[in-house]
């Protein structure tokens, strides 16, 4: 049997795919027939979207119970497989409603206690006990449940649930792909995401001033935009090179042209740019926390400090930035584990159509 499985997920897309997400999706159709709920522009007979708004958040989570119920009596689906845990209540509720006999997997992908609390304006935080309501009822509820990490799967367990699956999200790295570079004589470090209060910019800005005051010459290269960029500027007003937006072979240049990869979250799931990071054989430079340490070792691929202390984020530039050698033997380690992390569009496809004959056999 074919199983029928319905994709809900908050991520905008824009169709048609690009060629790195058109695998993916090929990939899976091939295993299910499958239909994508969420919110982006375009046609694509799989894809249901709503294109987003100035207030695209509340009206996408308001409005998906009815999407979800909609698409439970047209398309029918065995399963539905939602990105959170958000995702996942808005389906508990359509299931209800509709007394639909629909599977409902939630996918954790990061820490949902922060999602309110560490992500936009800081008045959110207000959601905070609400959202944790929420996001409970909704793992407690699903049938099963799949984990991007051991961190992640370490919260389902914290709920009494044990992931049906533990597998990370699919990447197409192939700009991050080919012959390793030398590390760089030059000392440089980078920085790439989005300027959110979860990636603990405040403490990379005074963890870089730190390192910085010590080494004259010393250079910081910063990608990404968001809500904190007036932090970036401040640090584009003091010499370092900060650019909004890079395409990812510019992306994959940059990290070449450093010597490690900074990342100092206060709360990751398994991130994406570590991985990239390892790909082009760059040491990362992260903080204990979330699903960092589940990919970087500390004094083997990378350097690990406390989340939230500018004085050790401080040092460990320094140390990567005065040694050489050092950036060299964790770049290299760093190039070694990257392929434990990455998978092809049908690797990860079997592992999804695995995840949904789970849920069938719950």
């Amino acid at each position: 049997m074919t199983p029928r499985v319905l994709f809900v997920a908050r991520d905008p897309y824009r169709l048609p795919l690009s060629p790195s997400l058109a695998r993916k999706w090929d990939a899976l159709s091939e295993r299910m027939s499958l239909r994508v709920l969420a919110s982006g522009t375009g046609s694509d007979p799989r894809f249901v979207l709503r294109p987003p708004t100035t207030a695209d958040g509340p009206r996408f989570y308001a409005s998906l119970p009815a999407r979800i119920a909609h698409q439970l009596g047209t398309f029918r689906p065995d399963v539905v497989i939602a990105q959170s845990p958000y995702e996942a209540f808005a389906a508990e509720i359509a299931c209800r409603l509709k007394r639909s006999p629909a599977k409902v997997v939630a996918e954790v992908h990061g820490d949902w206690h922060v999602s309110t609390r560490l992500y936009g304006s800081r008045a959110r935080r207000l959601l905070g006990p609400a959202g944790d309501q929420v996001a409970g009822f909704a793992v407690r509820h699903a049938d099963a449940h799949r984990a991007v990490s051991g961190f992640t799967a370490s919260l389902l367990r914290d709920q009494g649930r044990e992931p049906a699956a533990v597998f990370t999200t699919y990447s197409d790295l192939g700009a991050f792909s080919g012959p390793v570079v030398p590390v760089p004589d030059e000392p440089r470090v980078i920085f790439v995401g989005v300027l959110e209060r979860y990636k603990n910019v405040e403490t990379l800005a005074a963890g870089w001033r730190l390192a910085a005051a010590r080494m004259p010459g010393a250079q910081l290269h910063l990608v990404g935009s968001g809500t904190q960029a007036e932090i970036a500027e401040g640090l584009a007003r003091e010499g370092v090179d900060w650019q909004r937006r890079l395409e990812p072979p510019e992306l994959a240049a940059a990290v070449d042209n450093a010597r490690a990869l900074l990342l100092p979250s206060a709360s990751e799931g398994l991130p994406r740019v570590a991985i990239e990071s390892f790909a082009r054989g760059r040491a990362v430079i992260g903080s204990r926390a979330g699903g960092i340490p589940d990919i970087v070792q500390d004094g083997v691929n990378g350097l690990l400090v406390e989340p939230g202390d500018a004085s050790s984020l401080a040092e460990a530039i320094e140390r990567i930035l005065t040694d050489h050698d050092l950036a060299v033997r964790l770049g290299a380690a760093a190039a070694a584990s990257a392929a434990a992390w990455v998978s092809s569009p049908d690797e990860y496809a079997d592992r999804v159509r695995a995840l949904v004959d789970a849920a069938l056999a719950t």
